[in-house]
């Protein structure tokens, strides 16, 4: 009789967990599957991309950008667009794996100069008017108070490499530093402020 009743007793437990917890246990999954390869969020850590960025501001990403990726591995399933030039991309740091946010400036065959903190792209100077850029459409507005940094007396970008530097060229840990970042490794691109510090909730487009 009481194993007969330890039994009936236990069935609710089990038809509960096959009910309730185990679509609840599914539907956490597909979200992290989700945000692992269709879209998560960052916060920036430092003042590298000032004044695009903030510390502490926080951005959405998008993780399809440059091309699908079976959840919580580097595999891709389909490819995407390669990163452009003027795209704020999400990447870990060739130096030492850190997640970082910086402009992919220059791609596969492009000539680089950089000097007193203005670009010049294939022999054409970017620069609009003081402490601005332009990639494409896109008016870029840059951080020279403290100087431009390192320059870059003139290399050439290998096929599938990008050059990454950070908006506030005197105080960013770029591609100056830790070199060329390979292109099918960036996580996925930033594209746009959705908390900005200070001020709270904005969208601010990037």
């Amino acid at each position: 009789m009481n194993e007969t009743a330890s039994a009936a007793s236990a069935h609710p437990v089990v038809d509960w967990l096959r009910r309730e917890a185990l679509p609840l246990l599914v539907m956490l999954l597909l979200l992290f599957a989700a945000r692992d390869s269709l879209a998560n969020h960052y916060q920036v850590p430092s003042g590298s991309m000032q004044p695009t960025l903030q510390p502490g501001d926080r951005v959405v990403v998008d993780m399809r950008a440059y091309g699908l990726r079976i959840p919580f591995t580097d595999v891709q399933l389909l490819a995407g667009q390669a990163p452009q030039r003027g795209d704020v991309a999400v990447f870990d740091s060739p130096a030492d794996g850190t997640r970082l946010i910086k402009r992919v400036v220059a791609v596969g065959g492009d000539h680089v100069q950089l000097h007193d903190g203005y670009l010049s792209i294939n022999g054409k100077p970017l620069r609009q008017e003081v402490a601005h850029e332009l990639f494409g459409n896109k008016q870029v507005q840059l951080d020279l108070d403290d100087g431009g940094g390192p320059d870059i007396n003139g290399i050439r970008i290998p096929a599938g490499k990008l050059l990454v530097v950070g908006d506030h060229r005197g105080d960013s840990f770029d591609g100056r530093f830790f070199g060329l970042v390979d292109a099918d490794t960036v996580y996925g691109k930033a594209v746009a402020v959705y908390w900005r510090r200070g001020d709270g909730p904005e969208w601010l487009r990037l």
